[in-house]
This record gives structure tokens, sequence and C-alpha cells, in this order.
């Protein structure tokens, strides 16, 4: 039986503000916040998120979050379910990363057919402070969603949060059809 594969939509706007049952934070690997999507999803989401992120470093990642792994916490005052947090790797010139970043969306999806999840906010991961060039970030994270199919996944929501950004994920999506 083949998997059902998640419909990709594409939003301009602040995934803080999505209501879906999983949205997905580009996290640091501390799990304790940062800036960028990191620190506006734990601000708005408030301190629950950062409560459950201490006990997990406290459990089970003492040493942080692996790159390209995911774990779920509560949302908090986020209006979602679950925030699953995810650590991008850092772009290099000198080193293909490219298998990590498809990893953050692999394991992201995995955590959330695991929570039951059937809507996923995903941002625009490692584009940000990491340096991935928007064009390439964009085809691994639609190309990786597509392959995916994680069952009961029924939309992946890319929640863009500038103009341009908007425009090379809606780029990556036509030439992706």
């Amino acid at each position: 039986m083949t998997q059902q594969r998640p419909a990709i939509t594409l939003v301009h706007g602040d995934i803080t503000q999505q209501h879906a049952d999983a949205i997905v934070n580009a996290a640091n690997s501390s799990l304790l916040g940062g800036g960028g999507v990191d620190g506006a999803i734990h601000r708005k989401g408030g301190p629950a998120i950062l409560e459950e992120c201490r006990a997990l470093r406290a459990s089970r990642y003492g040493k942080g979050l692996p790159t390209g792994q995911a774990v779920a916490t509560t949302a908090g005052r986020l209006d979602a379910g679950h925030v699953i947090h995810t650590v991008g790797p850092v772009w290099s010139r000198e080193e293909d990363r490219s298998e990590l970043l498809a990893s953050c969306y692999r394991e992201s999806l995995r955590v959330a057919a695991e929570l039951g999840a059937g809507t996923v906010a995903f941002p625009a991961i490692s584009t940000g402070i990491y340096g991935w060039p928007m064009d390439d970030g964009a085809r691994i994270a639609i190309r990786t969603v597509r392959e995916a199919g994680s069952a009961p996944v029924r939309e992946v929501r890319f929640v863009l949060f500038d103009e341009a950004a908007y425009a090379v994920f809606e780029t990556a999506l036509a030439a992706s059809s």
C-alpha cells in the first residue's frame, strides 16, 4: 500500500500565529531558547515550553539535542498541540551538510506522526542565522517532505516570515511538482 503524502502549503506570516497540531521550532542544541524563530516560539509559548526543555536537558539530552534530531514538548500558549524542536546544521562551503538538514524535516515528521499530528507548521530551518542559502534550503525542505510521507500528517505548512522567502519556496514547490 502506498503511503499518502501530505499536502504542502505555503504561508507568508509568523509561525507563532499558526493553528496546527504541531509547530516546528528551529532550535539551538541547548533547547533553552535563543534568537529568531526559537526565541519567538519560547516568548509566545511561555514558560511551560522552557520548563519541558529543561527537563529534557536534565534527562535524555544532557549535552543538548544533536543536529538533525527532533523532540517534542508542550506548545504552552501557542495555538498548537505540541512544539517539535529540531536543530538545523550551520551551512558550510567546505562540507556538505544537506543530509543533516533533510534529517531535521524527516525526524520532525516522524515525531509528528508519533504524536498523531495531522497538521505540521515548519519554518525554513537553518536559513536564518545558520546561513543556509534560502533556495537550497527550500529545495531540500520540499523534497524531503514529499519523500517522507508520514501518516497521519495530512498537511505540511511552510510558514515563511518574509516575502522573499515565500517567493523562493513558491519557486521550489512549483519545480517539485
